[in-house]
């Protein structure tokens, strides 16, 4: 594993930044960012009429590429070579076959030109690691602000807020399409920041805290200041219903 993390780090030494290589040769028909929420009524309900997309976005393509190519829960600098050999691959010699894309978004768009010629290997490595990590980089900026439980009463008591407390695991599918469609929505986490502390527990890695109970994943429990339990909600939902949900906390804690 030390030649793999020795390549990818002469790679980006060598080769420049993967993003800056985004930029002047994928930009044009790649969008780096457009909320799962909006790119889904783009590609369903509009057949991409509404937002008239060239390709398939950078968080798309970053999302799908994980879920699809090799073995998301291996290695990771091995998986990471996976869908870098991939892409390279792809673009190279783009083949609708071989798309990772949903049918819905494939059908939205021609077959792209070859590359050959226009990007080297080494390039597409590098913007291979960034797109590779686009999706949890985007979404660690884009989510709502998390904090341990005990710091979290404690901005509860002297913040006037609830708790929110995320049961979450690493492998949830369920989990995830929560954090990429609602939970970095901005008027979700705005909600979230003004009017709770949140708290992520990855349920096979710690306990959760005040004695909480759960039997899937995602849940969430909504808690007032002196810890005491209001409402527990499993399961994964759209944005508008979250926003009733963390509505209908905010009046229990009445």
């Amino acid at each position: 594993m030390r030649l793999v993390s020795l390549f990818i780090f002469f790679a980006l030494f060598l080769y420049g930044d993967g993003e800056k290589i985004y930029e002047q040769k994928c930009a044009s028909c790649h969008q780096a960012y457009i909320s799962m929420g909006d790119l889904k009524e783009n590609f369903v309900e509009y057949n991409n009429t509404k937002l008239k997309l060239k390709g398939p976005t950078i968080n798309q393509l970053s999302f799908r590429l994980k879920q699809n190519i090799g073995d998301p829960k291996g290695d990771q600098e091995f998986h990471l070579m996976e869908v870098s050999e991939f892409i390279k691959s792809y673009v190279y010699n783009p083949d609708k076959q071989n798309s990772i894309c949903m049918d819905e978004v494939i059908e939205a768009f021609d077959v792209m030109p070859s590359m050959k010629g226009e990007i080297s290997e080494e390039e597409l490595e590098s913007v291979s690691e960034w797109i590779y990590h686009y999706d949890q980089k985007i979404l660690e900026k884009r989510s709502p602000k998390y904090s341990s439980f005990d710091e979290a009463i404690e901005k509860a008591k002297s913040e006037h807020k609830m708790i929110m407390v995320k049961a979450t695991s690493e492998h949830c599918h369920y989990c995830k399409q929560m954090d990429r469609d609602v939970l970095s929505a901005p008027k979700v986490v705005e909600k979230l920041n003004r009017d709770f502390v949140s708290v992520e527990v990855d349920i096979y890695k710690e306990k959760l805290p005040a004695n909480l109970q759960f039997k899937v994943t995602p849940t969430y429990f909504f808690l007032d200041a002196q810890s005491q339990l209001i409402k527990t909600v499993p399961g994964a939902w759209d944005q508008e219903d979250f926003l009733k949900i963390l509505a209908e906390a905010k009046e229990g804690e009445k």
